[in-house]
């Protein structure tokens, strides 16, 4: 049994008061959105999801968005608490957070400009880049009108059983437009100078304050850097964080970055609390706790900001998906054995934008808690033996399942280490995340029993002199080899060997593929032209001195001259994440990638790459080497010899099918498959 961790985290799991709450500990979970809250029995489902965090050691727990009216919904049809009607629903999750002792908060978003509907409204009319509406400016009186409606919506939260709200003034919201110069061209008292900018949060704030009482708390969630042209200055920060205290404020949170920023603020790129040095520079100037946020994962980072005296409380939304149990593993001496939040947006956010339900790459349980076969009711041996052929996500993921659900595992791993792509993706630049996910892994599969054999090859003869009732398969891909002539030519090599160091690789580079794999290549040969740092690569002012927090980035083109050659037609990357892609395609662009759609190979000679381009025509790319990143192959050879003896085989990840492949699939397959075992275990024992 581990001991307790308290004294590692001294801070971390000291109480603090809250208004009129007292907290068991420093961390809250932030709000984020999932997209139950506009599903079908949704609110049942988020119920589940928010209880099930308090029971994993979570204090307080603050809502995805909610609208205080129909021009403030996110989308249409968007979640909302605007009338008496609306209150039942809300209550099935204040309960539910409450019988597991908790406190919970809902966050009053107003989208304005941001609003993804023809009905959005802002202080100004000015169409945001990020949305091809443009708003209609708020009269006077519809000023007012918004103003009624969060305090409404404030009243109905409590009348709902929330202990308080969160005042959503950050991101580029409706609140934040207001305040910046470069959104706000009003010339009444809501417009102009500072002091009329900032009018309409301060009235939110009292506002609420005097229709809810002293004992309902009330969070502001202010933006302390903007990471845009024409945001405050870090004095109007200052002057607005007093205020905000002033009108009734029992506590303030950091937002950082308008959704328009082009700056990562939340992507695994950024360094673990990277931005905590913006809420240290607030502390001591209030009197009420300041929360700081953005990519904190780790109790070890949380301690560390508070030590530092970055902050009183650490906000973390994102981690709660992967591991609902993070704090209370932290707390009972387990830490090496939370899932860590990887920061890859690939099933949260991403999903989000396509108007899915979250998820979470590294957990596919989260927001589907009800759905999947409950391991805490089956988790005695139930005398199966199953083989699991290969330790990549997809094997790790269904080997550690299926041992909670009672079978006997055994894992087959031909390399002397678990992790298998996983190994070669922690390699890039900025996705070292990937350790955490790989150490949580082998952890969970020892604690479990699974029986891991490292550096042996399987066979068939091996596997069915062991008796197994099931053999998985999840023996991953193979790199697809390059067709054309010149294609074995020795300046040719394997994104695999790349990665891996064991070629070496030339000044005049062409890369083969634009796809994720392509886009991760051209960033590792690259990255020597952001060797100062992310905070100067990418222009983010430290000092805080500009208005913004912007300057101008150090970022230098590469030393190498590379080509990222795709030949589907459109703009490279295309297919990335809606929430990260960009991202990498600015690097690149920045480092001075060439980047070319709508590209055919003819051949490869001393000359160098023949190609042509769609619009250029036929081109020769004098390049020294030429890395393919053209797509992957299955990897499934067992899969015939075991098949004609008549043992059940299944195929998960890219042994399965590798198009499209990528970690999520994997290890939602894996636990897919898991659960269609145990189900049908179950079945046959039940007809029995």
């Amino acid at each position: 049994m581990p001991m307790p961790e308290l004294n590692k985290y001294p801070l971390l799991f000291s109480p603090i008061k809250l208004g009129a709450l007292t907290l068991p500990n420093r961390v809250i979970m932030g709000s984020m959105h999932t997209g139950l809250e506009e599903e079908r029995g949704g609110f049942k489902h988020l119920a589940r999801f928010y209880a099930d965090r308090v029971k994993g050691g979570v204090g307080l727990i603050v809502t995805g968005g909610i609208s205080p009216n129909r021009a403030g919904v996110t989308v249409f049809g968007g979640a909302r608490l605007s009338n008496v009607f609306h209150i039942a629903r809300h209550r099935e999750i204040t309960q539910a957070v409450k019988s597991e002792g908790g406190d919970i908060v809902m966050q009053i978003l107003h989208a304005g400009r941001y609003a993804y509907t023809p009905f959005n409204v802002a202080p100004s009319a000015i169409k945001a880049p990020i949305n091809k509406f443009k708003p209609r400016a708020l009269s006077s009186r519809g000023v007012e009108r918004t103003i009624k409606h969060f305090v409404k919506t404030a009243v109905l939260a409590k009348k709902a059983g929330y202990s308080g709200v969160e005042v959503m003034g950050s991101e580029g919201y409706l609140i934040n437009e207001f305040i910046a110069s470069q959104t706000n061209h009003r010339t009444d008292k809501w417009g102009g100078s500072f002091d009329n900018r900032i009018r309409f949060p301060k009235e939110i704030v009292s506002r609420i304050r005097e229709a809810v009482g002293p004992d309902f708390l009330i969070m502001y969630r202010l933006s302390m850097l903007d990471l845009v042209d024409g945001g405050s200055s870090w004095d109007e920060v200052e002057q607005l964080a007093k205020d905000i205290e002033f009108a009734g404020a029992d506590v303030i949170n950091t937002g950082i970055g308008w959704h328009e920023a082009r700056i990562p603020t939340i992507a695994t790129m950024v360094p673990r609390g990277g931005f905590a040095f913006v809420t240290k520079r607030l502390m001591g100037k209030l009197g009420i706790p300041l929360i700081t946020t953005n990519r904190f994962n780790d109790p070890v980072d949380c301690e560390k900001a508070l030590q530092d005296g970055c902050s009183d409380m650490i906000s973390m939304a994102r981690p709660f998906l992967a591991d609902p149990n993070l704090m209370k593993k932290a707390q009972e001496g387990e830490s090496e054995n939370i899932n860590t939040c990887i920061g890859c947006n690939q099933a949260c956010l991403d999903h989000l934008f396509k108007r899915k339900a979250a998820s979470c790459l590294v957990n596919p349980r989260a927001c589907e808690e009800g759905k999947w076969f409950d391991a805490s009711q089956q988790s005695s041996p139930n005398g199966k033996k199953v083989a699991v052929v290969g330790g990549g996500p997809a094997g790790m993921s269904c080997a550690s399942e299926l041992a909670s659900l009672g079978f006997s595992v055994t894992l087959y791993e031909q390399s002397q280490e678990l992790g298998g792509q996983f190994n070669v993706a922690k390699l890039i630049p900025g996705k070292n995340e990937f350790n955490a996910t790989i150490r949580h892994f082998s952890n969970r599969l020892r604690d479990l029993g699974v029986d891991v054999r490292l550096n042996t090859k399987a066979d068939v003869e091996l596997l069915k002199a062991d008796g197994y009732s099931n053999i998985v398969l999840a023996s991953g891909v193979l790199p697809r080899a390059l067709k054309m002539p010149g294609a074995d030519r020795p300046e040719v090599v394997s994104y695999l060997d790349v990665l891996r160091g064991k070629v070496s690789v030339g000044k005049h580079v062409a890369i083969i593929g634009a796809g994720g794999i392509g886009f991760d290549v051209a960033d590792f040969l690259t990255h020597d032209s952001d060797a100062e740092g992310f905070h100067k690569s990418w222009g983010i002012d430290e000092s805080l001195t500009t208005r913004g927090g912007l300057v101008s980035s150090s970022r230098k083109k590469s030393k190498r001259s590379v080509h990222l050659l795709q030949r589907s037609p459109g703009k490279p990357g295309a297919k990335l994440g809606k929430t990260t892609g960009w991202i990498h395609r600015m690097t690149l662009r920045e480092r001075g990638v060439q980047m070319w759609g709508g590209v055919t190979y003819s051949k490869l000679d001393h000359e160098g790459l023949h190609l042509t381009h769609l619009e250029k025509g036929d081109l020769i790319l004098q390049v020294d080497t030429v890395v393919v990143c053209s797509g992957q192959v299955p990897f499934a050879p067992l899969e015939e010899g075991l098949r004609s003896s008549g043992i059940t085989v299944s195929l998960i990840g890219g042994a399965s099918n590798s198009k499209g492949l990528d970690a999520q699939r994997a290890i939602r397959e894996g636990l897919k498959l898991a659960t269609k075992l145990a189900t049908k275990l179950a079945a046959e024992l039940e007809a029995l």
